[in-house]
């Protein structure tokens, strides 16, 4: 019997079939992993001993609750009741494909972005429409493309801020026409916001949210990225109360819930105590890493450029080889063993997505092989 027609995730099935066994692992999205230790060493010894007695039962199926008002706190205006926990933003994502729209609807994304919500959109029978952050003005948002991607059928925009791939931040006016163009149409805005907290520089202010700009703002987070926390797969929707409601039914089919300890980790993660220490952890590993790439970077002049990203932990490097990105990474990956993904796969051809939020000797030694390639390779 003939499957339905169906497009895969390209970037996480790259991820998926060859991340176990490299030795060199620049495709990963978020900073480097925090270590449990660590973790429950900042949370303290009352805190640890509370884990250790905790029952590994389902949590509450919505996200308990003392977890729930920790990340409404994070969103001024927002209760318990605005929040939902997910499965990571991936969960999040998904059901609200689900929930809002239908074959035949239209999305508007930003691009270039991460592809989850545009796959999940196209196998839906969704058209998809992207408005374009521009790389010659530091990724700033292009207008033009704005205003012709949203129209009176438009019923969502999607935007992912600070972005993915580039590490841009979008601008008090790049923020207000995406609002302005939402709200023109009576579309959602759906703004992953999974890199807050992730800026590169020691004193930035936490890139301010979407939410309660506009009366149709989704807002997703998670512990993945600026956290270093992957392994917890604990994420959120804050949203209007109805739409709360009508997401955690889709919600109890998808997931059920996510794990107990998942929940009480991501607690732990948010509290006012140790928040801090991760933010601070994050921004230092982003702050080194991205300086040792654009060392590497402007020593391979010839070959690659980038724009300094504001946020995250990477940034979009342009190749200027002659052969393709998605070649250049093949070759990384079977004569170097280093994993990086192409920028084919965010729908921009010659650029690298490479994660730099990594330990020094680590990074170092990654760069020196692939040093080694462009040195065989030669210029364009």
């Amino acid at each position: 019997m003939a499957l339905p027609a169906f497009s895969a995730f390209q970037l996480e099935e790259l991820l998926s079939r060859y991340e176990q066994g490299i030795d060199f692992h620049f495709a990963e999205s978020g900073v480097d992993p925090l270590h449990l230790s660590q973790l429950l060493d900042w949370a303290g010894e009352e805190v640890r001993a509370s884990l250790d007695a905790t029952a590994l039962n389902y949590p509450e199926v919505n996200g308990n609750l003392a977890l729930r008002q920790l990340i409404a706190d994070r969103y001024p205006g927002a209760g318990p009741e605005n929040v939902l926990v997910t499965v990571g933003a991936s969960e999040a994502n998904f059901i609200l494909a689900q929930t809002l729209l239908a074959a035949g609807d239209r999305l508007a994304t930003v691009r270039p972005t991460y592809m989850q919500i545009w796959g999940i959109a196209r196998n839906m029978g969704v058209q998809v429409d992207a408005f374009e952050l521009c790389e010659s003005a530091g990724w700033a948002l292009d207008h033009d493309s704005l205003s012709a991607a949203v129209g009176d059928d438009t019923k969502m925009l999607a935007v992912v801020n600070p972005n993915n791939p580039t590490g841009a931040i979008l601008s008090s006016a790049d923020r207000a026409a995406i609002i302005a163009a939402a709200d023109r149409v009576d579309a959602w805005l759906l703004a992953d916001e999974v890199y807050a907290g992730a800026e590169r520089a020691e004193n930035a202010p936490e890139t301010a949210s979407f939410w309660g700009q506009y009366d149709k703002v989704i807002a997703v987070g998670s512990t993945s990225k600026a956290y270093g926390l992957p392994g917890l797969r604990t994420g959120w929707i804050v949203a209007p109360e109805a739409l709360i409601e009508a997401l955690w039914r889709r919600h109890e089919y998808v997931a059920v819930s996510g794990s107990m300890l998942g929940q009480k980790l991501a607690e732990v993660a948010l509290s006012p105590t140790v928040r801090p220490k991760i933010i601070n952890r994050t921004r230092g590993l982003i702050r080194g890493g991205f300086e040792m790439v654009e060392k590497f970077v402007a020593g391979h002049g010839n070959q690659l450029s980038v724009v300094s990203p504001q946020a995250s932990a990477m940034c979009f490097i342009r190749t200027h080889l002659p052969i393709s990105s998605a070649a250049l990474c093949e070759r990384l990956r079977v004569e170097q063993s280093i994993l990086i993904p192409p920028g084919e796969l965010f729908e921009a051809p010659d650029h690298l997505r490479f994660s730099s939020a990594l330990p020094a000797d680590y990074l170092a030694a990654g760069l020196q092989r692939f040093s080694t390639l462009l040195a065989d390779i030669g210029e364009a």
